[in-house]
């Protein structure tokens, strides 16, 4: 909880200002559901860029809070050094991608001439903060895994304190709509880069980015990017998940369906948040752990995140049922976009609660350096599962209702499959304390 807690109010200011430039805009006369639309198709890109972020950032932390446990000092250095080079020739390479193929992505993901200029005004200025989001965020996780959870909180906090003032000047008294919300996200996003890179190079941290340890190093590189893997896929089939939902929502229901979407998906964010942070702020803990051999600890860790995350699942899927209409209104003032999204956020959300065990187990399966079957797992729920149904479903008679029928099957099926594949393969495994892991 000492890990979870300063992680869960820095992510909560994160989505804050993920969360307000949606609202802000989706509440514009006139425009308002074409504008949140057009915000939606750009999602994911920016999911792209996090999927990146967590190839070479998920993969590396849990190596570094492993060195930290076997006190091996000088390759915790390397690790973050590696990372911070990767995320900064990656960034780069996907803002080039995005520069010269913006147009041609965007309606591969589902624009239609209505609502590209939405979409276009928005990315052809969030792409310039590319490199800086993937380094706040990268980085972040490797303060938190240093034993600095607190100022890992001050780099979310920070960005997202300049990004929630500058929004409403941006937005409302500039009138730049959504060109203002995308350029109040690129300088909250600087801002948080240059936190949490100056907290490695200041002379008090107790681990430092070193020029020499920025150079690719493939010998190192072969076992950060296998545990990132996971992440990456995670992130990365989202990615396909959501465009291929907008453009099957486009095909079969029209652009208010993909607006509806751009709304699911940030009630989504905020309902998993509290979820998803008990199980990051375990993770460097499981990882510490490991590599000190502390097996009892691990145990009680992954109890904890699995009860803990369960409880609070459930209580988040009741609430959707119980005020779906209130959520819809949070994002938008458009009737029928709040008559539509009312009904199509509780076939989305149904089983939420099960997605506590696809959380539980990816988290153990990427701290213990399980690179496979966190790999299986990520892939097993959305691409076995959402995928296939997400074209199958509407083909067949459900229409829209069966994109979001899909991810409510992948949630009861694929979590309860992660969990019990988690459970059997290390859980039951871990031996005393001390004894080689054959896991």
């Amino acid at each position: 909880m000492v890990q979870a807690i300063p992680l869960l109010f820095a992510q909560l200011v994160h989505l804050l200002y993920n969360v307000v430039d949606r609202i802000y805009i989706g509440h514009l006369p006139e425009i308002g559901s074409l504008a949140l639309t057009g915000i939606g198709l750009a999602f994911p890109i920016t999911t792209l860029v996090g999927a990146f972020t967590n190839l070479f950032a998920t993969g590396g932390a849990p190596l570094f809070a492993i060195a930290r446990g076997q006190e091996d000092e000088d390759k915790a250095e390397r690790v973050l050094g590696q990372v911070a080079g990767m995320l900064g020739i990656m960034s780069v390479i996907l803002l080039v991608i995005s520069l010269i193929w913006k147009r041609n992505i965007l309606y591969l993901f589902g624009a239609s001439d209505v609502t590209y200029p939405y979409a276009d005004n928005y990315l052809k200025v969030y792409i310039w903060g590319t490199t800086a989001a993937m380094l706040s965020t990268g980085l972040n996780g490797f303060i938190n895994a240093s034993g600095y959870p607190r100022v890992g909180m001050f780099t979310i906090f920070i960005g997202a304190a300049i990004n929630l003032v500058l929004d409403p000047v941006f937005i409302y008294v500039m009138h730049m709509g959504v060109v203002g919300a995308a350029l109040a996200t690129v300088i909250s996003q600087v801002v948080s880069c240059i936190w949490a890179v100056s907290f490695f190079l200041k002379k008090s941290s107790p681990y430092h980015i070193r020029k020499e340890y920025m150079i690719p190093d493939f010998s190192l590189l072969k076992e950060i990017v296998p545990l990132g893997i996971a992440g990456f896929v995670m992130q990365g089939t989202n990615t396909l998940v959501n465009v291929l939902c907008n453009v099957t929502l486009r095909t079969f229901g029209g652009d208010i369906y993909v607006g509806v979407m751009t709304v699911i998906n940030s009630v989504r964010e905020i309902l998993s948040l509290p979820g998803g942070c008990i199980t990051q702020g375990a993770q460097p803990v499981l990882s510490f752990n490991y590599g000190a051999r502390k097996y009892s600890r691990i145990r009680d860790g992954i109890r904890f995140i699995s009860i803990a995350g369960l409880i609070y699942m459930t209580a988040a899927w009741v609430a959707v049922l119980v005020v779906p209409g209130t959520l819809m209104k949070i994002f938008t003032n458009d009737a029928e976009m709040i008559r539509v999204g009312t009904a199509s956020l509780k076939i989305y959300f149904f089983a939420f609660a099960f997605m506590a065990g696809q959380s539980a187990g990816q988290s153990t399966f990427t701290a213990l350096r399980c690179t496979k079957r966190a790999i299986f797992f990520s892939l097993f729920r959305k691409v076995i599962i959402v995928v296939p149904l997400t074209v199958l479903l509407p083909r067949i008679g459900f229409g829209v209702n069966g994109v979001y029928m899909a991810e409510a099957i992948s949630n009861l099926v694929g979590g309860t499959a992660c969990f019990l594949g988690m459970y059997f393969s290390v859980y039951r495994k871990l031996p005393a304390d001390g004894e080689e892991p054959n896991i």
